[in-house]
């Protein structure tokens, strides 16, 4: 053979293994950070989204009508429970992506906002509501464009996505028995055919922040060690060690307590390190877009490389 007609031959190879690799199903979809911040602000421009308020249904509202086109089936999970001398009408947004999977993982955040800003350092500012960009908005925006990508080409595996209702109420003197609501309720209510069919949970709170710093969760890490490597491994094969940081930091009560105790292995990726945690200053400014990309190509990177059972 000549070396001519052998270069042709190699180039023509090269072509086509170039165009079967960019029509690969088993390739990763683009995470839109920009669509994802958007969303975030479209959250963030309703106001205060905590129970009891109208901003608390419009953002259910929204929530709702951004899944709706998106996901198989959309349902709302509503009870009502007493915090305070109040009665609160809560509600856990649940979309399903292939409900028939037997292969499934749960993705969760919370929608919910503090009714009051209790870490701000003047005292009379403390009673005012927050705006909740990076607390609630930022993971609620990562699974709306993650649901996107979802529809789009539907993962190996089925997908549960709970955004949790409840996460953050408090009165004036904040307890973790006025908190966790919504994920409290849902874990209890689940199906045990249900828990065995989820291979394991991702939960995303406080995943926007301009300075984005992921370190490891120690409870996350004692109930989900192998999910909690697969996702900080993901990480650093996409070029983001920088911002999951492979080291455990803190003990954090959060949503995933409730469904590792309903047996669900499950991991909270949390940006504890947030200046404006709980303050008036927890606005859109304080996020980015390309904070809510890391974090959604990698949980669409570990979502893809799953296989189905």
């Amino acid at each position: 053979m000549s070396v001519s007609r052998m270069h042709g031959l190699v180039g023509l190879c090269a072509l086509l293994l170039s165009a079967a690799v960019g029509c690969s199903p088993s390739s990763t979809p683009a995470f839109d950070g920009s669509k994802a911040y958007g969303l975030l602000k479209k959250q963030v421009d309703i106001g205060p989204r905590y129970p009891g308020i109208p901003g608390h249904d419009a953002c259910r509202d929204l929530i709702v009508s951004q899944l709706k086109p998106l996901a198989d089936e959309v349902s709302v999970q509503e009870f009502s429970q007493v915090v305070g001398g109040n009665e609160l009408t809560l509600q856990n947004i649940i979309a399903t992506f292939s409900p028939g999977a037997k292969k499934r993982i749960l993705l969760a955040a919370h929608w919910d906002t503090r009714p009051i800003a209790d870490m701000e350092v003047e005292p009379e500012k403390r009673s005012r509501p927050i705006l909740g960009a990076n607390d609630g908005a930022s993971g609620v925006a990562v699974l709306l464009e993650l649901a996107r990508m979802f529809h789009d080409r539907k993962p190996d595996v089925g997908i549960t996505m709970v955004f949790f209702d409840g996460e953050d109420y408090a009165t004036k003197k904040p307890s973790e028995s006025t908190m966790y609501l919504g994920s409290k309720y849902f874990a209890k209510h689940l199906d045990p055919a249900e828990v065995k069919s989820i291979s394991y949970g991702v939960l995303l709170d406080m995943v926007g922040d301009t300075k984005l710093g992921l370190y490891q969760e120690s409870f996350s890490q004692r109930a989900a060690p192998e999910v909690t490597k697969r996702v900080w491994d993901t990480a650093k094969m996409l070029g983001y060690e920088k911002n999951f940081v492979p080291e455990c930091k803190y003990s954090i009560s959060d949503d995933h307590l409730p469904l590792i105790d309903a047996g669900v292995k499950c991991i909270d990726v949390i940006d504890f390190d947030y200046g404006p945690w709980h303050t008036l200053d927890d606005t859109a400014d304080k996020c980015s877009a390309g904070s809510l990309k890391i974090v959604g190509d990698v949980i669409a990177r570990v979502v893809y490389e799953e296989k189905g059972r």
